[in-house]
Parts: C-alpha cells; sequence; structure tokens
C-alpha cells in the first residue's frame, strides 16, 4: 500500500508552475555503473537562463520525516542554432537506500516548485522489475499508450533500446514528442504518464539518435549526449570506425562539445548493475565497427568483470537476428555472438525493427559480413527450450522489441511463418508493445505487453 501511494502521489506531483521549467524534472542512472551500499540517481531539468539559486532536498528512510539538503546542482548551458539558449541542471541525489523508496523536491530561491518521488537502485539480493522498448517517441498513440501502460506495472527502470527520438535526435524532437509524453502531467492512454520524473530511464542510441550525419544537417541534433546522464566506463579508443565523429556545421560544434561535456562521445557505451544483473550497452550505428580488436578487448573484458552476476544482459539497437523484411541486411552485430556465448551472456536485447521478436537460444559462428551488413555464417537452435521452461537454455535469447510507439513493421509478416528465419520463435507485428522483466534470485521472468495491456508472449528461465 504504501509503495502504492508514493507511486500515485509522484504521478500527480504537486508544488509546480507551469512557467518554472523548459522540461520538468527527470531521473537518470548518471556515472554510477556499479552498486553502492549508499546509492545515488541523477535529477536533471531544463530552463531559461536566470541568476535564481536551485537546490533540491531528498527524504529517504533513514532520513526520518525531515528533508535533507543535497549538493548544490551545477548547469550546463545549451546553445545551438534555431533553439533558444537554455540550462540543464543536474543533481546528484545522494545518500540512497539501496532499493527504498523516497521522495525529492525542487526549490527555486528557497521555494518548493516541483516534488516527486521515486525508488533508488535495487542490491544484489534484491527482486528488480524493469520494462524495456525501443523505437519511441513518433509522439503516435502507440507511444502514448506504451508510456501509460508501463507506468501502470510500475518498474524499477525503464530500458530504451534506441531511436528514443524521431527523426533526428534533435533538442526540437524531444519538446516535442518525448518530455511531453513521458512526464505528462497525467496518466492516460492517450497522453502518456508522468514516468520518468519517478523511474530511471537508461538507453541505447539508435541511428535516428546519433546517426553521423545528423549534425551535418541539424545543428540541434545529438541531444542524447545533452540531455542524458549514463556512466562513462565505455572503451577509450580513438580513430575511425571506433566512436561518433561530428561532421559539418563547425560553428555551432564547440557550443555543443561544451555542453556535453564528457558525455560525448563516451556516453555512447557503458555498462552498468543492476540488481544482481550487469548490463552492457553497445553503439551499433554503422560509424562503429565492432569487429575492430580494441572495440572487442573492451568488451570481452567487461564481459569477464561480471562473471560474478547471475544474470548478464547486452543491449544495443541493430539486431543480429531479424526475421522481418525491414532491415533485414543489417546484421552486423552478429558478429560479436561468440564473445556473448563464451562469456554466458542470457539475453540480447535489441529494437531498430518496429516490432516484436524473439529467438531460440541460439549459437552462431560467423563467416563473413557482406557489403549490406549481411553476416553469413552458421547458427545451431535450443529449440527444446519451450515457454516457462524450468532450465537454463543453451545459448543467448535475442529479443527485438521495437513496438515502442513509431510505425510498426511489417504486420502481415507476422501470419507468415514461412518467411521468418529458423531463429525465430516468436513474431509478433500488429501491436506495439514492451517488455517486462522481473528477477528475483535465479528465476527471469519475461513478459510482452501490448499497448492494451495484453500479453502477447511469456517465458521464464531458472537457474
Amino acid at each position: 500500500m504504501r509503495l502504492a501511494i508514493l507511486f500515485l502521489s509522484a504521478l500527480f506531483a504537486f508544488g509546480q508552475t507551469s512557467d518554472t521549467f523548459i522540461e520538468k524534472p527527470y531521473l537518470q542512472l548518471g556515472d554510477s555503473p556499479k552498486l553502492a551500499a549508499s546509492e545515488s540517481l541523477v535529477l536533471l531539468w531544463h530552463t531559461v537562463e536566470n541568476t535564481d539559486k536551485w537546490s533540491v532536498e531528498v527524504k529517504t528512510s533513514k532520513d526520518g520525516n525531515k528533508w535533507r539538503a543535497v549538493a548544490a546542482p551545477n548547469s550546463t548551458l545549451v546553445d545551438a542554432p534555431g533553439i533558444d539558449k537554455h540550462l540543464v541542471y543536474r543533481a546528484h541525489l545522494t545518500g540512497l537506500v539501496p532499493g527504498g523508496d523516497f521522495a525529492y523536491r525542487v526549490l527555486k530561491g528557497g521555494t518548493q516548485v516541483f516534488e516527486s518521488t521515486s525508488r533508488a537502485r535495487k542490491a544484489a539480493n534484491q527482486p528488480v522489475k524493469f520494462a524495456l522498448f525501443g523505437d519511441t517517441a513518433q509522439n503516435t498513440p502507440g507511444e502514448k499508450a506504451i508510456a501509460f501502460e508501463v507506468s501502470k506495472v510500475k518498474p524499477d527502470f525503464v530500458f530504451v533500446t534506441g531511436d528514443i527520438v524521431y527523426s533526428a535526435g534533435r533538442i526540437s524532437e524531444y519538446r516535442d514528442k518525448f518530455f511531453p509524453i513521458f512526464n505528462a502531467e497525467t496518466a492516460s492512454a492517450e497522453t502518456g504518464a508522468p514516468l520518468i520524473r519517478s523511474v530511471p530511464m537508461i538507453a541505447a542510441p539508435g541511428n535516428h539518435d546519433t546517426l553521423l550525419a545528423n549534425f551535418q544537417k541539424f545543428p540541434d541534433s545529438l541531444a542524447y549526449f545533452l540531455y542524458w546522464d549514463q556512466p562513462l566506463n565505455g572503451p577509450k579508443v580513438s580513430g575511425e570506425k571506433t566512436q561518433h565523429q561530428i561532421l559539418g556545421h563547425e560553428e555551432a560544434q564547440p557550443a555543443f562539445r561544451q555542453a556535453a561535456e564528457a558525455r560525448y562521445p563516451a556516453m555512447a557505451n557503458f555498462s552498468f548493475d543492476y540488481g544482481n544483473a550487469h548490463w552492457t550497452v553497445l553503439d551499433s550505428n554503422t560509424y562503429m565497427d565492432w569487429r575492430n580488436p580494441e572495440l572487442q578487448a573492451w568488451l570481452k573484458k567487461d564481459l569477464a568483470a561480471a562473471a560474478g552476476a547471475t544474470w548478464r544482459f547486452v543491449a544495443f539497437h541493430h539486431p543480429g537476428f531479424n526475421s522481418s523484411h525491414s532491415h533485414f541486411a543489417d546484421q552486423w552485430m552478429r558478429n560479436l555472438s561468440p564473445i556473448f556465448e563464451a562469456a554466458n551472456v542470457d539475453v540480447v536485447f535489441a529494437g531498430h525493427v518496429h516490432n516484436y521478436q524473439r529467438s531460440f537460444p541460439l549459437k552462431f559462428k560467423p563467416v563473413e559480413q557482406g557489403p549490406k551488413g549481411e553476416v553469413e555464417g552458421a547458427w545451431s537452435l535450443d529449440d527444446k527450450f519451450g515457454d516457462g521452461a524450468n532450465g537454463k537454455p543453451n545459448g543467448p535469447i535475442y529479443i527485438v522489441s521495437g513496438g515502442g510507439g513509431a510505425g510498426l513493421y511489417d504486420i502481415p509478416q507476422m501470419k507468415q511463418p514461412g518467411t521468418w528465419q529458423s531463429f525465430t520463435n516468436k513474431f509478433i507485428s500488429d501491436v506495439h508493445s514492451f517488455s517486462l522483466v522481473e528477477i528475483d534470485g535465479k528465476t527471469f521472468k519475461f513478459r510482452q505487453i501490448s499497448e492494451t495491456g495484453a500479453e502477447v508472449d511469456s517465458f521464464r528461465i531458472s537457474k
């Protein structure tokens, strides 16, 4: 009951004025890849340039009924062509109890202007629930319905498998298509939900977020590096095909780099722990070449360091294994399959294809990559692993969860199983949907939930 009350209070935060914020406060993991005895989150909000004194206070179970001030927030100036200058504030909510509920409030000039509640990152011995989807912010009825349905299941965090905002990851598009839906004032299938003020959201970059040509054409793009705050523990590799490189609009680049700080380009690849799971998040865009030995060395080292985690997940945008006609040749991430298998990765999550697909557990030996990105090779399938099987699958399961709100792909193909690849177990393309995962110790329960709240697929892994 207490959790329900806290969540409802978050959905209907009070003490706000409509002209205080450009974008109201929302939560991120921050540069905190590891679990800690005293947890933290980062709170961000956007305002016009001002000289007001801002402060943030938290209240946890350790604080009793007293508000506790956290360190003063810092701000960065965003100065992009065609966009009014504005400030992005970041406050570190520290001293949080692992898995514990807490309240926070934002004060401007000593007056409260925002209040909400959330939950700190779970410890390794605590159950975890997360929601996952990709290809989302297109300001569609599907996006709004998914935001609402996700808010109803009350996840501990939300993960986005890329293509966060359409169609070029621009500041203007975040304002029109992302924040109004995922940080809406009211919760409904028609409006979205005040989700991200209460639930941290974590994301991998997709092609519509950080693709190379974006900055040339749209100098207010690459907002991923301005508006997100995630771990910075990715590969320290420089050179062509190892990281994003800005081209064009040289006069706008210095202001962007100053606002992005260390997040550009480091934040595109990272890893983090949550509960008893380790996540490795990769930038799968074509300006990266994951056949590069240095990049692979970082990936192997990151997964090896997570050998003690009960669960190991990898997430990126472009799926290596996909049966849709759409994006079928975008298979280059298959090259990493042997690394995932050697590290005992349990599930690989992707988006890019705007529907839901689940593979059989599989192992793959890549041979050669073609000019369009297709990767030839041989796979072996564990087709005995059924829904709800009591056992560990023989090989990673590959999930495509790209039905987060953008227009759906290949709807007729759902009823044409003869067009599916042999590794495809489930193919659902007629509804928007999101993945819901519940982890309790050595049990992993997966459900795919439609935009109306219906379960369209489920399975379980036990260790």
